[in-house]
């Protein structure tokens, strides 16, 4: 059976060759970029909370916050990508919020035509505990929409096997294939949850873990195949 595809899109390319020795340093290359996304987060929260207030009013998000929140959202995981959540290449990321084709990692959400009035009181809360649970064994921590995916960098499971591969590529110069493709699954998972709990869609998470570097090539989730139904 095909796997419905979620209507947020993760994917990354394992570059080779790699590396043996440069994932040691890029703790401190990507300061730089931790410290800017650290101002963008706080936006990405204040703007979460106004979007949320016209949700409830006009079932809509605003389009303008909606691409600036992907766009953090998809720098945030090309740094990862390039250095705590897999390690996976070693070309530096850009300073944008836009889609980059010629990066080896992207994210993209599909921009919903109505959403929930009622369910933006309790998604991100609520009906998103039990993911907060899963995400919080992946990434370290279980948090709110502004900072779900910025504490992957706390640890967890995807913390460490990212560390395993980049340790198993020092020592026999090739990074595990089965590594990457298992982080790209749990990465892809917590960046799910993020996208709900961050009111972007209504689509509930699914609990399945896609793994491999593209998304499912299946038919997309709908809200009447899985999901709540709008109010």
């Amino acid at each position: 059976m095909t796997a419905q595809a979620y209507p947020a899109s993760l994917t990354g390319r394992l570059d080779s060759p790699l590396s043996r020795w440069l994932w040691l340093i890029k703790w401190v290359l990507i300061i730089p970029h931790v410290i800017v996304l650290m101002f963008l987060w706080v936006a990405v929260f204040v703007l979460t909370f106004v979007a949320g207030l016209t949700i409830l009013f006009t079932g809509r998000y605003p389009r303008s916050i909606f691409d600036f929140n992907v766009g953090v959202m998809r720098w945030t995981w090309r740094v990862a990508f390039y250095s705590w959540s897999a390690f996976a290449t070693d070309r530096y990321p850009p300073f944008s919020l836009d889609a980059d084709p010629n990066y080896p990692a992207d994210f993209n959400v599909e921009y919903p035509d109505h959403l929930s009035r009622g369910l933006v009181l309790v998604k991100w809360w609520l009906l998103a505990l039990p993911q907060y649970l899963i995400v919080a064994i992946l990434a370290g921590g279980a948090g709110s929409a502004s900072d779900g995916a910025w504490r992957a960098t706390s640890g967890g499971l995807i913390a460490l096997l990212a560390i395993i591969a980049a340790v198993l590529l020092l020592a026999t110069g090739k990074y595990p294939a089965q590594i990457f493709s298992l982080l790209m699954g749990f990465n892809r998972w917590c960046y799910r949850v993020l996208v709900y709990a961050a009111l972007m869609r209504d689509e509930y998470p699914p609990f399945r873990l896609d793994s491999g570097g593209a998304e499912p090539s299946g038919p997309r989730t709908t809200l009447s195949s899985a999901g709540p139904v709008p109010v």
